[in-house]
């Protein structure tokens, strides 16, 4: 059965249908001029081939999309605005505003919905799917096994692993796995180099360019905690350098603090001006004590800082303990402000005063740094940026108590790779589905 038969057909479609969009909008808000249509259209494929805009694959996510898209964009405006100068075209800045929203606005939606649209189609016909096998058996592999048999919407079919070590599910050794990618017209084939020999590896990348077979490897022990590395070349020899975290550049830090002030000003003049005094009433009513709580809680390379928050419990002496379930110190205004996340919106001070920033890792107690900062791998570089009122960790399901050691270790995961894969547009996506969550509702939010 042939998996992609019409798939080298889906990028020049989509460059054609884009190229249309561009073409009937510029004509629309910009000018009729068909030189300078043509010279419009010339710009978005010179970009398109810089900036690598349509090498998109299934595994790529909306965001990264998006951002692409954002980019490619604004330097196609930036070099209309130049072509309209030079040429002194008589155009009017709102058109032109018109004309960048409407054009952001129609290749979003369209490039959403294809994305959507394939995710659908390939589960629903099964079509359009790409047959994978995996070499090697462990907590790794198995996580992209896990993936695979999940997520079948970006089309993968997992067919089964190989492995030298005893386990009932594998499909054979190694050795067999050679004749079993011919046999079978396996597409691709992810080999996990924690489990291979050098030798093995090299008769891999060897086999699979014989075969014409798409070979991918799986880092030893990175996971989520991996940087990102660049290849470059010392004259002919390779040198693999870490990227450097996107918020050290001071453009993006001081974007990202202007972002994180004007939306915090405009939630204390929107929301807390009104909600301190009637919440703060209701919280004075049910029982004693002050209507904030403050603590010291580590921030920025671990300077302390005092986190505010709506008082959601009655006064007592184990304020360094964390909220458990159905934890008896909690009020029943405060099991509702708690539920609904209300409790945290003072933080928005913190981020008016630069303590804290929209988005970025929880702030943890003193105490929880003292436990995990030796024990977990990489925990203490959450600290190189500002926390957060709500993270990628808390979106993805780890907010709230550590039940468990697992809840630690994947709460540091995802807070890691928010730091090193930051971007304002992974900031919107982390706000927007922490609104959501809010009204879905969560197990952890107690």
């Amino acid at each position: 059965m042939n998996t992609g038969r019409y798939s080298k057909y889906i990028r020049p479609l989509l460059f054609a249908i884009d190229l249309l969009i561009i073409y009937f909008l510029s004509s629309v808000f910009l000018t009729k001029n068909v030189i300078a249509l043509v010279f419009f259209i010339f710009f978005w494929i010179i970009l398109s081939i810089s900036l690598s805009f349509y090498k998109v694959y299934r595994f790529t996510r909306i965001i990264e999309i998006i951002a692409l898209l954002s980019k490619q964009i604004i330097i196609l405006i930036l070099l209309i605005f130049a072509y309209l100068y030079i040429s002194k075209s008589n155009i009017h800045w709102t058109s032109i505003l018109g004309y960048f929203l409407w054009l952001f606005l129609a290749l979003n939606v369209w490039r959403i919905f294809l994305y959507e649209v394939f995710k659908k189609y390939r589960i629903i016909t099964g079509s359009n799917y790409r047959k994978v096998i995996v070499i090697g058996a462990n907590d790794i592999t198995k996580r992209l096994v896990n993936f695979f048999n999940t997520m079948p919407g970006y089309g993968y079919r997992f067919e089964g692993f190989f492995t030298d070590q005893s386990d009932n599910k594998k499909l054979g050794s190694i050795e067999q796995s050679f004749e079993y990618i011919i046999e079978n017209e396996i597409d691709e084939v992810y080999c996990s180099v924690d489990e291979l020999e050098d030798n093995d590896l090299k008769r891999f990348i060897e086999f699979c360019d014989i075969h014409m077979k798409n070979l991918k490897f799986i880092p030893d022990n990175k996971e989520l905690f991996s940087k990102n590395l660049y290849l470059n070349y010392y004259d002919l020899t390779p040198i693999l350098s870490l990227r450097e975290i996107p918020l050290d550049d001071p453009i993006k830090s001081w974007g990202k603090r202007f972002f994180d002030f004007v939306l915090a000003l405009f939630v204390l003049l929107t929301i807390l001006s009104w909600l301190i005094p009637i919440l703060g009433l209701i919280i004075k009513l049910e029982s004693r004590g002050p209507v904030f709580f403050s603590q010291n809680r580590p921030g920025i390379k671990e300077k302390g800082f005092f986190c505010y928050k709506f008082r959601s419990m009655h006064m007592n002496s184990k304020s360094e303990d964390s909220a458990s379930r159905n934890d008896p110190r909690i009020t029943k205004v405060g099991e509702f402000i708690r539920r609904t996340s209300i409790d945290e919106l003072p933080q928005f001070l913190n981020v008016l005063f630069g303590d804290m920033s929209v988005v970025g890792p929880r702030p943890h107690l003193w105490k929880q740094n003292e436990l995990y900062g030796t024990k977990i791998s990489k925990y203490m570089v959450r600290h190189l940026v500002k926390p957060g009122i709500t993270g990628l960790a808390q979106v993805k399901g780890y907010r709230g108590g550590i039940e468990s050691n697992e809840d630690i270790v994947n709460r540091t995961k995802y807070d890691i790779f928010y730091i090193e894969n930051w971007s304002i547009l992974l900031d919107l996506y982390i706000i927007v589905q922490t609104i959501a969550n809010i009204f879905k509702g969560e197990d952890k939010a107690y």
